[in-house]
């Protein structure tokens, strides 16, 4: 116990800063947030599509619209006051209009301009976000079009979603940087990346205070932000990869906030004083896919009984330990869009009279790829298929798993060539065309190419819901793509899993995005 300790301060005193390594607690007016952080590759918003690089960004920096805490369904405004949706014949025309008074950190106003040259910015840099301005909403560099001072209209191709569009924008890719400040740092033709690589220029809660690669950042609140003031008016998130040293410090009472505990810490703290256990949603889907072309798997009768012949429910409650949610659809939870249709649940009796229906009475053989190590939610990707196998083994298909490393399995699944296999999806961005498109368009070279679904109704179903701008319209189309694809559709669905938080007990507002963030200027304590 005595090496534990002398090793946490250890920890503490590089990470954390000699101010904090001296106290048996955090500073009153700092949130502390531990986590793997390793990921990070840059602060710069046209940059950074990394897990970490996001959460800092999102706090340094807004976006013209956004989703706020658990919501992924109802755009709120935040740079922009208010938006619309016309259709201008040959193309889309998204008209935002910016909320007055707001600055920049550096006391500059934020003008159509500013806004323009952010997304040309993202274009020409052309790092990995921008594939969701070029390719998903079909930009090029000058289609943001300014119109005076406080009215930018973006100007979009028919084959675009302008709904999908107005999701990106909630990302960190689609925020607004100072072009005074980040061309005054301009080297070369490089747009200010380098600068903006460890600096920051934007209207968020918080600005950059300081970048130390794999040991912390620090945030401290923008004097100059338009909305309600941080609560707490410095955040420090630190570069702590193993989650009991994690557990340990929050223990401690060194860290505020520990974002990777495994399902056996989180139930331990949940039992100590001073400490409280808190979940967040994900958007991510463990599904199993099952190659549409291959026999018997081509038959829709065997890969229905496939899917009744699975214990959603033992494994969301055995082997998760309740660290999931049963979802069986391709939307997942939380996104608009989401059907919440769960109809299977382990009906031996159905899934043998379905093989006997597809001339499988005597049941098959058939190889499940696996990937290594662990799966969201805390449980290994082999007891996952072991359970798999045990469940299909019951009406007489035999299963044979193979253990692979993600990296090559992906390489098979892609080549099209696995018979099952068992992955994880998460959309890249928070619209429901980020999953409908991949799960259900064979031309889209994605999932539904990967296990050979080619369905043209399917394919029509779903460029139609990307493309229509009416909600309601919209909402029914997904509703009858999700139906379909649930039955008639290559996929088993197994769960949506939940990720776990450690908090001390006197931290309050803290809300996990689904899309992998938190806002840390409603948090307090």
């Amino acid at each position: 116990m005595r090496i534990r300790f002398v090793l946490a301060m250890v920890v503490i005193g590089t990470l954390l800063g000699p101010q904090m390594s001296s106290r048996a607690a955090t500073a009153a007016d700092t949130l502390v947030y531990v986590n793997d952080i390793s990921d990070m590759i840059s602060l710069d918003p046209a940059v950074a599509y990394e897990f970490s690089g996001i959460l800092a960004a999102t706090n340094i920096y807004d976006t013209l619209v956004a989703f706020e805490g658990e919501d992924l369904t109802t755009l709120k405004p935040r740079l922009a006051q208010s938006w619309f949706i016309r259709d201008n014949g040959s193309r889309w025309a998204v008209t935002l209009k910016l909320r007055p008074g707001v600055k920049f950190s550096t006391g500059r106003p934020v003008t159509a301009k500013a806004v323009a040259f952010s997304f040309d910015r993202v274009i020409a840099l052309n790092k990995s976000p921008a594939f969701l301005f070029k390719e998903v909403a079909g930009m090029n560099e000058g289609d943001t079009i300014p119109v005076g001072t406080d009215t930018v209209v973006v100007s979009l191709p028919k084959t675009a979603s302008p709904q999908a569009f107005l999701s990106v924008l909630t990302f960190t890719v689609a925020a607004i940087v100072d072009p005074d400040e980040v061309m005054a740092h301009q080297v070369g033709t490089d747009r200010g990346e380098a600068w903006l690589r460890n600096h920051s220029a934007g209207t968020g809660p918080y600005t950059l205070d300081r970048w130390d690669p794999e040991s912390r950042v620090v945030l401290v609140a923008n004097p100059n932000y338009w909305g309600p003031k941080p609560n707490l008016p410095r955040v420090i998130i630190s570069h702590v990869p193993e989650s009991s040293t994690q557990k340990f410090l929050l223990e401690s009472g060194d860290a505020d906030i520990a974002a990777d505990l495994s399902p056996e810490q989180a139930r331990d703290l949940a039992t100590k004083p001073n400490v409280a256990v808190q979940k967040g949603k994900l958007l991510q889907l463990v599904y199993i896919g099952m190659n549409a072309k291959l026999p018997p798997l081509d038959n829709p009768k065997v890969r229905e009984a496939i899917r009744a012949s699975i214990d959603y429910d033992g494994i969301i409650r055995n082997l998760l330990r309740g660290e999931a949610r049963k979802v069986q659809t391709i939307v997942p939870e939380g996104l608009f869009g989401f059907n919440p249709s769960a109809p299977f649940q382990q009906d031996i009796a159905q899934a043998k009279r379905l093989l006997q229906e597809a001339g499988k009475g005597e049941g098959f053989s058939i190889e499940l790829l696996v990937p290594t190590g662990p799966a969201p939610g805390g449980v290994k990707w082999a007891d996952l298929g072991a359970k798999v196998q045990s469940d299909l083994a019951q009406v007489g298909i035999k299963v044979e798993i193979k253990e692979t490393a993600q990296a090559q399995l992906l390489n098979v699944y892609r080549a099209q060539k696995g018979q099952m296999v068992m992955i994880l999806w998460g959309p890249d961005f928070p619209d429901p065309d980020g999953n409908a498109t991949p799960f259900a368009d064979y031309d889209a070279k994605s999932l539904a190419w990967r296990n050979q679904y080619s369905d043209a109704d399917a394919a029509k179903l779903a460029k139609q819901a990307a493309l229509e701008p009416d909600l309601m319209k919209r909402q029914a189309l997904y509703r009858q793509l999700t139906e379909k694809v649930l039955h008639e559709g290559p996929y088993v669905i197994l769960y949506q899993p939940l990720k776990r938080f450690g908090l001390r007990a006197n931290v309050s507002g803290f809300v996990w995005n689904p899309m992998a963030f938190a806002e840390f200027r409603t948090v307090s304590k």
